[in-house]
């Protein structure tokens, strides 16, 4: 007689199925119907875990974050100085993306967000939180001079979101065509090196 698994366990295995799927498929054909086949579950069998279908997604949601949180602490622990913390976090990010592209699928899925509010508050503190920190470590960098004095810290976080939004959606519409952390990296460097104050390296 097969065992039956801890409830955390089929959560996670399903929460997983959900966001492979939603890459394969897209998130706005995914069914609960195709999770459960790819767990080999009912569907009543998803229910238990996840009662509504926006349950489930608000845990994809929760995934996501907690994996890009943890992507950002990470990279942020092997960094030096302030700026090289922005440039690490750029590509940690762009890393999880394409080793998880489901993700720019779900956060740009205007269907999904009208019919889930919680998921679009998941997502939009996360975007905050990544904003401040990047703020914050934009206005370290130039207390110490590293940034042009007349650079907005807060200019700094939104052209940093702008580059990792725009560079994800001409990865995604180009069919995933090209090295994305690569690029990521290169463009971030340069786009730091225009706003460093002693003229640095833009290569």
């Amino acid at each position: 007689m097969r065992s039956r698994k801890p409830a955390d366990v089929r959560k996670t295995e399903i929460v997983d199925a959900a966001l492979d799927l939603a890459d394969a498929v897209g998130p706005e054909r995914l069914s609960t119907e195709a999770v459960a086949d790819a767990v080999g579950l009912t569907q009543p069998g998803i229910f238990r875990h996840f009662p509504r279908k926006q349950d489930l997604w608000e845990a994809v949601a929760q995934r996501i974050g907690a994996m890009m949180e943890a992507r950002w602490q990470a990279a942020r622990d092997g960094a030096a100085t302030p700026l090289d913390e922005i440039q690490a976090l750029i590509e940690a990010q762009l890393r999880l993306v394409q080793g998880t592209p489901a993700i720019p699928a779900i956060l740009f899925s205007r269907e999904l967000h009208v019919r889930n509010e919680g998921l679009r508050t998941i997502f939009h503190g996360l975007l905050d939180r990544f904003h401040r920190t990047i703020a914050e470590l934009a206005e370290k960098a130039r207390a110490e001079g590293a940034l042009r004095a007349d650079v907005d810290p807060q200019d700094v976080a939104f052209l940093t979101i702008a580059l990792v939004q725009g560079l994800v959606v001409r990865w995604s519409v180009s069919a995933r065509g090209f090295d994305l952390a690569a690029e990521g990296s290169r463009l971030a460097r340069r786009q730091l090196a225009l706003m460093n104050a002693d003229g640095g390296d833009a290569r």
